[in-house]
């Protein structure tokens, strides 16, 4: 039976640091067109590895579902009553399902990959060039590989310290060649770029990747446009930003913490849109 009709749910985005999260925005907006803000609740909380066992330990019954950012995608696991086989392969949960007592570690990330490509028009590309190395780039290599791209180049600052994130796309069918970051050049042209690299870190690379008529995946979504997202708008490639991702693994979310699975996508997309405008 769906747990949506129970009165005084709760559930919240977890990390650190958490005050930057746009989850809150997108789960609250699916509650009030879902007629549950009245009785669902959704905060953030700022949460630490060493903190997560003992805020797990003290949750009430009323508690649905967790959502989890860096640095607990990995501890989850541990934590976690059951883990689905996607989480398991992937190495990190950034969702806990709470349940009858038990909680079930899941990912979404994924699926919120393969919904934002798919949503731009990009299916199965050929060859892809992933640039970092950490869980959202293993989160990557899943989706790839589910999209059914045989073979990929990741491309890391530490080639030595990247073989459990390649092991990751192996574990899914999909044949991971680790080269070092400064080295994009060499492996250009790509069909799909993917960069997992956290705020200017992939500036460097804008003008190869612009040049070389890859479509563009880049996991940040503020601020945006990216210099690399900018330069391939420029050279007139497709681009996707990391907003769609997160959006479409915040829609697999509350499908799994409300039971339900009519979430609404466009209201969800209309808030976070409209919250990332206002911050300007």
């Amino acid at each position: 039976m769906s747990d949506s009709g129970r009165p005084g749910r709760r559930a919240a985005v977890l990390g650190s640091p958490i005050a930057h999260s746009l989850s809150p925005v997108l789960h609250r907006a699916a509650y009030a067109a879902m007629g549950l803000d009245g009785s669902w609740t959704y905060e953030a909380v700022e949460c630490g590895e060493a903190e997560l066992a003992g805020f797990l330990g003290g949750l009430g019954p009323e508690w649905a579902g967790l959502s989890l950012t860096m640095p607990l995608k990995r501890v989850a696991l541990d934590l976690a009553d059951s883990v689905s086989d996607l989480a398991a392969g992937v190495g990190g949960a950034n969702t806990l399902v709470l349940r009858d007592g038990r909680r079930h570690a899941d990912n979404t990330d994924v699926h919120g990959i393969v919904a934002a490509l798919a949503e731009a028009g990009i299916a199965a590309p050929a060859s892809a060039l992933v640039l970092g190395g950490g869980a959202t780039a293993a989160s990557a290599l899943a989706a790839l590989a589910r999209l059914g791209t045989a073979e990929a180049v990741l491309a890391v600052r530490a080639p030595e310290r990247a073989a459990g994130t390649a092991a990751v796309g192996e574990r899914f069918g999909l044949a991971v060649k680790v080269v070092p970051l400064d080295r994009v050049r060499d492996h250009l042209p790509a069909q799909l770029v993917v960069s997992t690299l956290p705020g200017r870190a992939a500036d460097a690379f804008a003008a190869p990747v612009a040049a070389s008529g890859a479509a563009l995946f880049d996991v940040v979504y503020a601020p945006w446009p990216t210099a690399l997202a900018a330069a391939v708008e420029r050279a007139g490639g497709t681009v996707v930003g990391g907003f769609p991702m997160l959006l479409h693994q915040a829609v697999r979310q509350v499908a799994l913490m409300t039971g339900r699975d009519d979430v609404p996508v466009e209201a969800m997309r209309a808030a976070g849109e409209a919250e990332l405008a206002r911050r300007g």
